[in-house]
């Protein structure tokens, strides 16, 4: 192929040189034919691609189609609320607020009410003055062994690696942060120079590779841990369980991303592929994961220690809950992640098809925690598709305290949704390592944009809050949003995911729902006790044969 090129273009040159010389038409007609000649001839030989070879020169129309085919959809396709994963209406209420721009819509809703799935929340006739309130209130995270306690905002940046995206788009996210008085989650790459340049507060996630706190062979070293942690711009650690673009599966950095500075700061073979194990090596059972919390708080000197984990086997989760009893210690804060996906490039198996979403392994979680009466004392942080000030309301009604936004920071530093996050050639420089194109990403421009969306969409909220008569966050509960779960009938969220007294699962009065997955559950392993008691059985049945 190469070979043909060549030819062609030192045929091209010479032909145009004599055209040019003698003016004869016939030359002019050469430099079209000859080079589409020499391409007939090409694709009938090669043997890679069948079209090709049974349609020359005309088959290679469906590559190109192929190739423009998001762009023709995206912008000549699509309707405002008809696009995926974000759709056009909820992109350019990012790009809106971010630039500073008018963020109104004229003519009424172009959504369909009464279509099944439809959610609003109730105002109220006894509405509050917006000026009357907090509109950038802060939510306290740590328990009663925390020494640090932290003051969040409600709208927070999520966990994106340095080697996911740029150095230029770090550097606009935490000074956009640091503008705001919100904090900027690091990712599973470990806290780089970018994250950390522009002084934005971090929660610094700690995967299972240990990146900045690992020992040559990938095991946690606590010494590493406890001089990064003791950094005053880290405010919380978050362990990571899973994540929501591939829950069960290791965070995976292609090798064309792998520089040698990503791979410095991970400390890895640079130019490689990097995939995250599945699962921790410093813990293996969910009382040993309590006593891990209780290790990284102490190194950290009393700073919130958390996880964030897809909702998978609902037994799980259970036997973490059923452990912080038993030891009488926990996490200051969990943040539940969305089976949906977000930002990580993942199989399309587990976008679509692995852990559950959203709403439903946040409303599990919140009822967990109160069943066991635990939830007093950890804060939920929701992390998922959140783009509008709606999308936070409904998140905290449904249980969550704090939320955080990794697409929505992406679109409002300029990303496109040009779906190449996973290729290294992001057009807008957000999620690429070649320099030639972060640099068309200017931090100082894009931290004020991070800043606008997040003022806006934060007040946003508020202000739907005021209208249905609430003072603050605190107050929003299940009660207030509402779901059009057929044509015939309407649901408040209550109704659709119901309440569970506190204290219920420790009293034995447990919800049927619940039932099997608190029987499944043990302080003493993640796997579903049930499960274990038949690989028992099998096991003594074969060895007795």
């Amino acid at each position: 192929m190469a070979f043909s090129i060549l030819v062609v273009s030192i045929l091209l040159n010479i032909l145009v040189a004599i055209a040019a010389y003698f003016h004869s038409p016939l030359l002019w007609l050469g430099l079209v034919t000859v080079p589409l000649l020499l391409l007939v001839i090409h694709d009938m030989k090669q043997t890679k691609h069948a079209l090709w070879r049974n349609f020359p020169v005309l088959a290679r129309g469906r590559w190109f189609m192929e190739e423009i085919r998001p762009f023709v959809q995206q912008y000549l396709v699509e309707s405002d609320t008809g696009g995926a994963p974000i759709n056009r209406m909820f992109r350019n209420i990012v790009y809106q607020r971010a630039k500073n721009n008018r963020d109104t819509v004229p003519f009424g809703t172009q959504v369909d009410t009464y279509k099944t799935g439809y959610e609003w929340i109730g105002h109220s006739i006894s509405a509050l003055n917006v000026e009357d309130i907090d509109c950038q209130p802060r939510i306290k995270v740590g328990g009663k062994r925390c020494t640090q306690p932290y003051e969040a905002s409600i709208l927070n940046i999520s966990a994106m690696s340095f080697g996911s995206l740029s150095q230029n788009a770090l550097l606009a996210l935490n000074k956009g942060a640091s503008l705001g008085n919100f904090y900027h989650n690091t990712g599973e790459g470990g806290i780089s120079p970018y994250h950390k340049a522009n002084g934005g507060d971090l929660v610094w996630q700690v995967g299972t590779g240990y990146f900045g706190c690992r020992t040559p062979d990938g095991h946690f070293d606590a010494e590493k841990f406890k001089k990064a942690a003791s950094d005053p711009q880290v405010k919380m650690i978050e362990i990571k369980l899973s994540q929501g673009a591939k829950p069960g599966h290791g965070g995976i950095l292609p090798a064309s991303k792998n520089t040698i500075e990503i791979a410095e700061i991970r400390g890895v073979e640079p130019g490689t592929e990097v995939d995250s194990p599945p699962f921790h090596s410093a813990f293996k059972t969910p009382i040993e994961l309590i006593e891990f919390i209780a290790q990284l708080r102490k190194l950290s000197g009393g700073k919130p220690i958390g996880f964030k984990l897809a909702i998978g086997r609902k037994s799980e989760f259970m036997a973490i809950c059923k452990a912080m009893l038993q030891l009488d210690d926990g996490p200051d804060f969990i943040t539940v992640d969305g089976g949906e996906g977000g930002t990580g490039a993942a199989p399309l198996e587990y976008s679509n098809s692995i852990g559950s979403p959203l709403r439903e392994a946040l409303s599990f979680v919140d009822d967990a925690l109160t069943g066991f009466g635990l939830r007093k004392d950890i804060k939920l942080i929701a992390s998922g598709k959140i783009i509008s000030g709606f999308h936070l309301v409904k998140n905290l009604a449904i249980g969550a305290d704090i939320c955080n936004s990794a697409r929505g920071m992406m679109l409002a530093l300029g990303c496109v949704q040009s779906l190449s996050c996973n290729t290294n050639r992001c057009p807008t420089g957000v999620a690429t390592q070649d320099p030639k194109l972060s640099k068309g990403l200017v931090p100082e421009e894009k931290s004020e944009r991070v800043y606008n969306f997040q003022q806006k969409t934060v007040h946003a909220a508020v202000d739907i809050m005021s209208s249905a008569g609430i003072q603050s966050p605190h107050e929003v509960n299940r009660t207030h949003i509402f779901r059009r779960v057929s044509q015939e009938q309407v649901k408040r969220y209550d109704q659709v995911f119901p309440l569970v007294k506190p204290g219920a699962f420790v009293s034995g009065d447990i919800p049927e729902r619940y039932r099997l997955d608190v029987a499944e559950s043990s302080a003493a392993t993640f796997k579903p006790v049930t499960q274990l008691t038949e690989i028992e059985n099998k096991t003594e049945a074969l060895s007795a044969s």
